[in-house]
């Protein structure tokens, strides 16, 4: 099995990218995406098993730091300008450094067989393919959105919408609409369905806000952030010019899911981690302890608070006391889970009808008796 991620000596500006991970099987796939948010992250099995990030231009400034993490173990590179490196943790397991599209290139060939990537990329370069399924459709991080952007000057001034820059009448055969862009699958297909009869395409990695200013491009179609980089190049969206939302996604090659248990074992793992972890993502166990006569008692009181429902519940349980040689259970321990933005008031309540002693602790996994998606993708499958 081998594991790979973008080279950190050649990601822009210095990016890092950071892997660790926990021994056997009951490996924690945790997801820790700091200060930035990466665009792709690859996941893929079979023999070998590849991770791969890729930042959004937008997120990409002088100096940035993204942690990614499979807890408690780490990754061992000893050459940081090799493209191989290992967890020591995990037997027969490699890590290996690639380029993110050549992730989805490699789904496609059947060289592997999970993947997490931006929908942007699993829609250019997955070509509708019928054998990538979409195992996980919103991993919550990478937010972005393919969008046409224009110039706010000029010609362009009192374009707000793609209906009315399609109908500008500078665009004609001999002078077409000029778009530069990376997705050259995409874009064509979009301007096509929305009307545009005169266009060309130019293809750019990269720095693309440049090209109207430099006069090689009258339109862009780039994936786009938070807008600043737009904005502090003078170019605007418009109206409908929105090709798609994007955020990271979990694919599979359908034949290895079909055909192989053991895809079928490890892709339910990571399915269901991710899950109970994106579940866990801003909630918090609170405990304390309360007296009362009795357990119902206590639930009575605790359920009279709006913000101390839990989850399902109160999980009420008694705490037992010694006095004078005699062990009684003098009080009780409740157990919640409240989401972060009710933490304080949540303590307030508790405090309120006579708990004391309040822990609080940051949740990293809850786990469903049985994960949805999991019973979705099984039924796709036929299996």
């Amino acid at each position: 099995m081998s594991l790979a991620l973008q080279d950190e000596g050649r990601m822009p500006f210095g990016a890092q990218v950071l892997l660790a991970a926990c021994p056997g099987s009951s490996s924690n796939l945790l997801l820790l995406l700091r200060e930035m948010r990466p665009v792709l992250v690859y996941y893929c099995l079979k023999e070998k098993w590849f991770v791969s990030v890729c930042l959004a231009k937008d997120a990409w400034p002088p100096t940035l730091s993204i942690s990614l993490r499979i807890v408690n173990c780490r990754v061992k590179q000893v050459n940081p300008r090799q493209y191989v490196a290992e967890i020591p943790q995990l037997s027969n397991l490699e890590v290996w450094f690639q380029r993110p599209k050549d992730i989805v290139r490699k789904l496609l060939a059947g060289d592997l067989d999970l993947g997490i990537v931006g929908f942007d990329t699993f829609s250019e370069y997955g070509l509708g393919n019928e054998d990538l399924i979409i195992v996980h459709n919103a991993l919550g991080y990478g937010d972005c959105r393919l969008s046409l952007a224009i110039p706010n000057h000029g010609i362009f001034e009192g374009i707000n919408s793609l209906r009315q820059l399609s109908k500008m009448p500078q665009w004609t055969a001999a002078k077409p609409l000029r778009v530069a862009t990376g997705f050259t699958h995409l874009g064509p297909k979009f301007m096509k369905d929305n009307g545009f009869l005169n266009v060309t395409f130019s293809i750019a990695d990269g720095a693309l806000e440049a090209a109207p200013a430099m006069g090689i491009a009258d339109a862009i179609l780039d994936l786009v952030s938070s807008g600043t980089t737009l904005k502090e190049n003078n170019l605007k969206e418009i109206e409908g010019g929105v090709l798609l939302e994007s955020q990271a996604i979990l694919v599979a090659r359908k034949k290895s899911l079909i055909e192989q248990k053991d895809v079928r074992d490890r892709t339910k793992e990571i399915l269901e981690r991710f899950e109970a972890h994106l579940r866990a993502v801003d909630q918090f166990t609170v405990t304390a302890h309360m007296r009362g006569s009795s357990a119902e008692e206590v639930a009575g009181r605790v359920r009279s608070q709006p913000s101390l429902s839990g989850l399902e519940g109160p999980t009420i349980s008694p705490v037992f006391c010694k006095h004078n040689g005699k062990v009684t259970p003098d009080f009780y321990a409740i157990v919640i889970c409240v989401p972060k933005k009710a933490l304080y008031k949540s303590v307030q309540q508790l405090r309120e009808i006579g708990g004391s002693g309040v822990l609080v602790s940051p949740l990293t996994y809850i786990f469903e008796e049985v994960t949805p998606r999991w019973k979705e993708l099984l039924s796709k499958l036929e299996l």
